[in-house]
């Protein structure tokens, strides 16, 4: 009887690899926080139309530096 190994074979464990790098990526630099957003709006019901990616953007820039900044 063959024994069975644990551990994927490596050439089936780094495209997994590469895709959660991937994702790891655009959640560290903001750029799956549009996808959050539509994945946000289609669980709730609203009268209010979606923003589109440019105008999401924008909104998330003008609430990031909108604040004062305090660090002096």
């Amino acid at each position: 009887m063959k024994m069975q190994n644990k551990f994927a074979h490596p050439a089936r464990r780094l495209p997994r690899a590469l895709r959660a790098f991937w994702r790891g990526l655009r959640e560290w630099c903001g750029d799956a926080s549009y996808d959050r957003y539509l994945a946000a709006r289609a669980t709730r019901e609203s009268a209010c139309c979606k923003l589109t990616r440019a105008e999401f953007y924008v909104e998330q820039a003008n609430r990031r530096y909108s604040r004062p900044n305090r660090c002096c």
